[in-house]
């Protein structure tokens, strides 16, 4: 009986020992909701082990913090850290690893505020009890948790998700991660202050501080949801512009083979008549090429090229070789959309190799790409080949890769040098780079 007392009297009156020991349990739960909300909202893909590291990683800096920073920098210094620790692990962009830990704070920010007046009135308690007194804070963080909890679920399976567009420019990028931070700091200044202050304002003040809080939050991501919604717009425009005037060229090349099919046909039968077979198979080679543009332009299709980004770098790069009467020969059997490679470093690589492939190409008498995009399922890998025709048979493979190193006058030679800064940084992509007497050749492997 006297145990039990003890116990009672532990867990009902102040004991910072015994409150600073639920912290340590309470820090994994917290870290656990917080990254399943962040999970389910911005839809990022995620494995079990990558959960289990974030959580136990987290949590136990969260603990440290807790324990060596006082209030409020401990809490700053958290979410910062967890924007850093879910762009590490979970390989998401720096961007969506903000925008998911912060919609997650803010949840927790707001349900914690409206939960946390009428709590205290209901025990008719204060702030300072519910802060020392193990028993009162045990319960609110336990009504906290099982809410945050039931949101999740709701979530995930209203399957509520907010697309996020990764491809933006820097400048873009830059304006959403300053109103990011501004939020994290408005949102834990606010927490802070209703934490303290809460004994000492109404329930009506305190409801309504939540709820502007809750209306400022929710445009801003109405907003940005807006914003999103207006790039994808403004690609798909560019895309269908860009498709269109592919449709022209088709269109032209198309007539042209039917103006003159019969002329063709004749041309044919006048070399079958004679059999003068060398004269026909160089008549069918010429043909052969011009069948391979049109080919070209089907393939220019944004439904095949499911890509709008990659479409757009594609199509333009097509016609600045066919300007220059390279003759490129284009195979496209990949789905983009499983792509197992962030698109704005894919985009890079592919953007760099191609210029390099045009500018040699370009400078041959027999002026050639052959561009392919497959997938390789008997080796878990997806596979983007380029070869091109190359007048400088000595280049050395490897040193073109070192910085400042490049073939073309007035160039920095950074290009190719990038693109190894950027698969030094992946763990699933490899470029191989060989030659052979007619063709200079880049294959890039993306493994999954």
């Amino acid at each position: 009986m006297e145990i039990f007392n003890q116990i009672l009297t532990a867990i009902s009156t102040p004991n910072e020992r015994l409150v600073n020991i639920l912290t340590i349990p309470a820090c994994f739960i917290e870290n656990f909701l917080i990254i399943s909300l962040s999970i389910s909202i911005l839809n990022i893909t995620s494995s079990k082990k990558q959960k289990l590291i974030y959580v136990l990683i987290m949590s136990i800096i969260s603990i440290i913090t807790n324990y060596f920073i006082n209030n409020p920098l401990n809490i700053i210094i958290n979410y910062f850290i967890m924007i850093i620790m879910s762009n590490s692990i979970f390989k998401t962009t720096f961007l969506k690893s903000c925008l998911s830990i912060v919609f997650a704070g803010i949840i927790f920010s707001i349900i914690g505020a409206l939960a946390l007046n009428p709590y205290l009135t209901i025990l008719n308690i204060d702030a300072l009890q519910l802060t020392n007194i193990f028993i009162y804070r045990l319960l609110y963080i336990i009504i906290i948790y099982i809410f945050i909890f039931l949101l999740s679920i709701i979530i995930k399976n209203r399957g509520f998700k907010i697309n996020f567009i990764e491809n933006i420019d820097n400048k873009n990028k830059l304006i959403i991660i300053a109103n990011i931070v501004f939020g994290i700091l408005t949102f834990i200044v606010q927490s802070i202050i209703t934490f303290y202050y809460i004994d000492k304002l109404p329930v009506f003040i305190t409801f309504l501080s939540s709820l502007t809080l809750l209306a400022y939050f929710g445009l801003s991501i109405y907003s940005l949801t807006k914003f999103f919604t207006l790039i994808v717009t403004s690609q798909k425009l560019e895309s269908a512009e860009e498709y269109n005037n592919t449709l022209h060229i088709l269109h032209d090349n198309v007539r042209g083979f039917k103006h003159d099919f019969d002329n063709i046909v004749t041309t044919i039968g006048g070399y079958v008549r004679t059999n003068d077979m060398k004269g026909l198979k160089k008549y069918y080679l010429q043909l052969e090429d011009d069948c391979q543009r049109v080919n070209n332009l089907y393939l220019l299709n944004p439904e095949i090229i499911n890509n709008d980004g990659i479409y757009n770098l594609l199509t333009k790069k097509y016609y600045e070789a066919d300007s220059k009467d390279i003759k490129v020969n284009m195979t496209f059997l990949l789905d983009l959309s499983t792509l197992k490679m962030k698109i704005y470093e894919f985009a890079r690589i592919l953007g760099i190799l191609l210029d390099n492939a045009i500018e040699a190409s370009s400078e041959c008498d027999e002026k050639i790409i052959d561009l392919t995009f497959r997938n390789d399922s008997k080796n878990s890998r997806q596979l983007i080949i380029i070869e091109n025709t190359y007048n400088n048979k000595d280049i050395d493979t490897e040193k073109i890769f070192e910085k400042g190193v490049s073939e073309k006058e007035n160039h920095t030679g950074l290009g190719l040098w990038e693109v190894r800064k950027i698969i030094k940084k992946t763990n699933n992509v490899n470029l191989y780079t060989t030659k052979s007497d007619k063709f200079f050749k880049q294959q890039l492997e993306i493994y999954y």
